[in-house]
Order: C-alpha cells, then sequence, then structure tokens
C-alpha cells in the first residue's frame, strides 16, 4: 500500500499536535506553582465560621518583623474584611475561606489568585511594595449577585497602618 508524501506530513504532523496537547495538559497539571489543597493542609466548619479563632473576626495581624497574616472569609456577594489593610514592604500570607459557596478570589493585576471553598482554607503570600489599591474580584459564579462581589486590598505606609491600630477596618 502506497502512502503519498502529502499524507504521511499531516499524519506526522497529528501526531505532534496531540503528543503537545498532552505536554501542555500534563504542565498545566504539574508546573511550577501549581498545587491542590493537601490533606494536611488546615479545614474549617463553613457553617460555624463565627466559632473559629482564626475567622470569626477576619482581620490582618502582624506575626514577624515585616510579616503579617491576614484572615478573609468570601461570601454571597463580598469580602471581609472591607477593605483589607496591609502595610507596604511587607509579605502578607492571606488565609481565604468561604461561609456558603465556593468563591473567587483574584488580587487584579497580580497573579495572585486562589479559590475561596467552603470547609477549606486556601493560603497565598504575596509581597507589599508603595502604598497603592488593588481591586478584589471573585472568579468563579456564585449566584445572581456575582458580577457586584469586590473588594479592596489598600497597601498603606507602616505608620498609617500603625495609626489604624494594625487592623482591617
Amino acid at each position: 500500500m502506497h502512502i503519498h508524501a502529502y499524507e504521511k506530513l499531516w499524519l506526522a504532523l497529528s501526531i505532534v499536535l496531540i503528543l503537545a496537547l498532552i505536554g501542555t495538559v500534563t504542565y498545566g497539571a504539574v508546573g511550577p506553582g501549581v498545587a491542590m489543597v493537601a490533606d494536611s493542609q488546615s479545614t474549617v466548619d463553613a457553617a460555624a465560621l463565627d466559632e473559629d479563632e482564626r475567622f470569626s473576626e477576619p482581620r490582618v495581624e502582624q506575626v514577624g518583623e515585616n510579616e503579617y497574616e491576614a484572615y478573609i472569609v468570601a461570601y454571597q456577594f463580598g469580602f471581609e474584611p472591607s477593605p483589607i489593610v496591609v502595610p507596604a514592604n511587607s509579605t502578607v500570607t492571606l488565609h481565604v475561606t468561604s461561609r456558603d459557596v465556593i468563591h473567587g478570589f483574584e488580587v487584579v493585576g497580580t497573579s495572585a489568585n486562589t479559590m475561596a471553598v467552603p470547609g477549606e482554607v486556601s493560603e497565598i503570600t504575596v509581597e507589599t511594595e508603595e502604598p497603592t489599591e488593588y481591586g478584589l474580584v471573585c472568579n468563579e459564579y456564585c449566584g445572581a449577585g456575582h458580577h457586584v462581589m469586590e473588594g479592596k486590598i489598600n497597601v498603606v505606609s507602616q505608620s498609617e497602618f500603625e495609626s489604624r491600630g494594625g487592623d482591617s477596618e
């Protein structure tokens, strides 16, 4: 059986495209910076967030020199605290969970992006520099008011952060 040269070329290109597709999917699943929530990560009772010491009062707290942790709760249709106020020139670990449905948590203009899943705590660590304001959006459809679910992260000077009492207000 004779196969024409153009058919051999198309067959070879098809195999290369299939292998490229498998390669990109594999890289996307195990590539750098991509991780699923592990069984070892902390969980919360989404129905009882008011009783959890981390999320009963969503806040920003200092845990070291220029190191802060923010505890954030997503709900239909907002984020708490609002706005989230953090000091400039610091490292902030954001602990995000949801009280009702799956939400997205994207810091607009940055690569900080995670899902807020009821019962799970997602963590993102960001480095802040100059005082500025970032928008927060929910990028997972969460209901009829999804399009208005937004928030803010205000990066302020250290002195302004301290004058506010060191917490988000």
